[in-house]
């Protein structure tokens, strides 16, 4: 099941039902069972914040995950700047909406248990993340 939530921006028409189809996808595909996941369309400040507050990090980003799961039942919190989402389509020439889909399946596959902080993590992940964008 996912829920929508907006902090500290004006809340935007997002197709609820197209993100969480395409979770349940992401989910099911990983071998999961689907929990709570809860998307959080907040600005760069708000994420910033929390970036600082929860990982010791002061820079910009696009997400944050925050995992609550549980054996193969899979839960999160994702935290999704709205102004990185909008600067990244830009700079990848791409829509709004094909960029917060692709943010939104990274975090989703955060949630699966890949990283991308080495060079062969960040190659699996974009490989995942292409995979789930066709």
């Amino acid at each position: 099941m996912t829920s929508v939530f907006f902090e500290d921006i004006e809340p935007f028409n997002v197709s609820v039902d197209f993100f969480s189809n395409k979770i349940s996808y992401i989910i099911e595909n990983e071998g999961f069972k689907e929990g709570n996941i809860v998307l959080i369309f907040c600005s760069d400040d708000y994420l910033l914040d929390i970036n600082i507050e929860h990982l010791s990090h002061n820079y910009y980003t696009d997400i944050i995950t925050f995992p609550f799961t549980h054996h193969d039942n899979l839960a999160g919190d994702l935290f999704i700047s709205i102004d990185r989402v909008k600067a990244n389509a830009i700079n990848e020439n791409v829509s709004f909406n094909r960029e917060l889909e692709r943010v939104i399946c990274h975090g989703i596959l955060h949630l699966c248990g890949y990283n991308d902080k080495t060079d062969i993590e960040i190659k699996e992940m974009r490989f995942k993340e292409n995979f789930y964008l066709q």
